[in-house]
This record gives C-alpha cells, sequence and structure tokens, in this order.
C-alpha cells in the first residue's frame, strides 16, 4: 500500500544549504514546467519557476549574464568566462532544492555543476511542443518591434531585464543570429538537447517522467511519500495566455504611471502658453 501525508503536513525543511541543488527539471518551456514546480514544492522542495514569484523578482539581470557566459556570440552579449558552481549557486543553487522552467535552456551546464542533484526528464512531442511554445513563449520575445518596445519598458521604467534575458537565451538556444535562423534549427536543438542529457545522466540518477503518470513514479524516484492529493495541473495554454496577459498589463501599466505625469505636466504647460500669448 503506498504510504500518503497529508497536504497541510509542514514539508521536510530545506536541504538546499547541504550543498545546492537536488533536483533539475530537465524539460523546455511549455512542458508542464508550473506543474512539475507545483508538485516539487509539495514535496517540500524550495523550487524556482518565474511564474511562480513576481517577475520584478526574478533575477533576470543574472540570467542574461548566464546566456551570455553559456552563449558566447549571441548579438549583444557582453564578454565573460563561463559560469562556475559558485555562479550557479549565486543563481540559483544556494536558496532553492529544485529548478524549472528559465532554468530549461541551462540544464546541460547545470547537470555537470551539480553531479549530485537527481534529474527528472519531461519530454513533449516536438510538433505539439513547438506550436505552444512558438505562440506563447518564442514569438513574444523574438517579434520586432514589440519585443524591444516591451524590453525597453521592463528595463528603462521596470528596472528588469526580462526581455533581454530571454532573447539571449533564445538566440543561444537555438544557436541563431535572427529569428528564422533560431525557427531553422529548432527540431535539431530540440533533439540533441535530450540527446545530451540521457548522455550526461546515468539511470540510476535520471527518471523519465510521462506527464499524467501521477505522483508514484516521481515520489518513487525522489524518496517522497505520495501526498493524498492529485497531483497539480496547471499553466495549460489558457491559463498561459492569462497570465501572459496579465504581465504585459503590468508591464505597459508601468509606462502609463510613469508616463502620464510627464504628459499632463505636458499638456499643462502647452496650456498656459497658449494661453499667454492670447
Amino acid at each position: 500500500m503506498t504510504s500518503t501525508v497529508s497536504p497541510s503536513a509542514d514539508p521536510p525543511p530545506s536541504t538546499s544549504e547541504n550543498g545546492g541543488l537536488k533536483v533539475i527539471n530537465a524539460s523546455l518551456f511549455r512542458m508542464a514546467t508550473k506543474s512539475m514546480a507545483q508538485a516539487y514544492i509539495m514535496l517540500g522542495y524550495k523550487t524556482h519557476h518565474a511564474l511562480l514569484e513576481d517577475m520584478t523578482d526574478t533575477p533576470w539581470a543574472k540570467i542574461e549574464e548566464a546566456a551570455e557566459a553559456t552563449w558566447p556570440t549571441v548579438p549583444g552579449a557582453r564578454p565573460r568566462p563561463p559560469f562556475t558552481r559558485a555562479d550557479w549557486d549565486d543563481l540559483w543553487g544556494t536558496e532553492y532544492d529544485a529548478v524549472t522552467d528559465i532554468s530549461s535552456p541551462f540544464v546541460l551546464e547545470l547537470i555537470k555543476a551539480y553531479p549530485d542533484a537527481k534529474v527528472v526528464v519531461v519530454q513533449r512531442d516536438f510538433d505539439s511542443w513547438w506550436a505552444s511554445f512558438y505562440s506563447q513563449v518564442f514569438n513574444l520575445n523574438m517579434t520586432q518591434p514589440i519585443a524591444a518596445i516591451n524590453g525597453w519598458i521592463c528595463w528603462r521604467i521596470m528596472g528588469v531585464r526580462a526581455v533581454h534575458a530571454m532573447r539571449k537565451i533564445m538566440f543561444g538556444f537555438f544557436d541563431g543570429k535572427s529569428k528564422a535562423e533560431c525557427e531553422a534549427h529548432a527540431r535539431e536543438k530540440y533533439d540533441s538537447y535530450f540527446r545530451e542529457i540521457r548522455k550526461l545522466v546515468p539511470p540510476e540518477r535520471r527518471l523519465e517522467y510521462k506527464v499524467g503518470s501521477g505522483w508514484e513514479p516521481l515520489c518513487t524516484f525522489l524518496g517522497k511519500e505520495v501526498p493524498n492529493v492529485d497531483f497539480p495541473r496547471a499553466n495549460d495554454r489558457a491559463a498561459h495566455q492569462e497570465e501572459t496577459k496579465s504581465r504585459l498589463a503590468k508591464v505597459w501599466g508601468s509606462l502609463v504611471k510613469v508616463g502620464l505625469p510627464w504628459a499632463v505636466g505636458v499638456t499643462v504647460v502647452g496650456a498656459a502658453v497658449f494661453y499667454a500669448r492670447r
């Protein structure tokens, strides 16, 4: 009989102080990363997923540095040495036990930096994944001029380099100098990503998790008791679209907050000058 634990019970303490990341979720954006993140949290792991925190709390500047260090030839990259274990610790390994989502393009580097971490592979069929990823992630960050506008607002108004970081990740991961080149390399990079993961990680440290398999295989692999609640299912296409709209509204709302006083000021000054000349 499978043992269970109440979701209201206190989770086991974080183990990140004992040596960095314990779980690396090896998948790509739009491959159930939010559901997996919620599952890890329920199992007691302190887990990073960009959509589980405020956009301004994600360390985008450090993630941008990681992209430049991992793929030094991406457009706009500043010269910097490859990330060391200390750099990855500074980004995720000190504060978190498990990583998903925004860490996914860096999985090969993280596997090398944390050779004792357990690796959970979640792979989605390329064709269905690419259609979702393209519309929900890739296109938003790579299509000009809207990406440039959003990037300017995020950085100059909100102080967040989210779009800058994501564009460098896209260029780097897909080995392209343009949006078209990235698209042309998509299938090749998808295949090599999962091939290299399986080459690097021995079977005893790797779980091939199938979405829909529930708690048992994951808990057995991680040595955790099975919660007596359903496995989380989050961030489907509709939910992700709503999350994206909400974040874009926040970006443009910040521009309005900053720009409106200026617009009012210009209007008042203009009106004063106009009436002074009458």
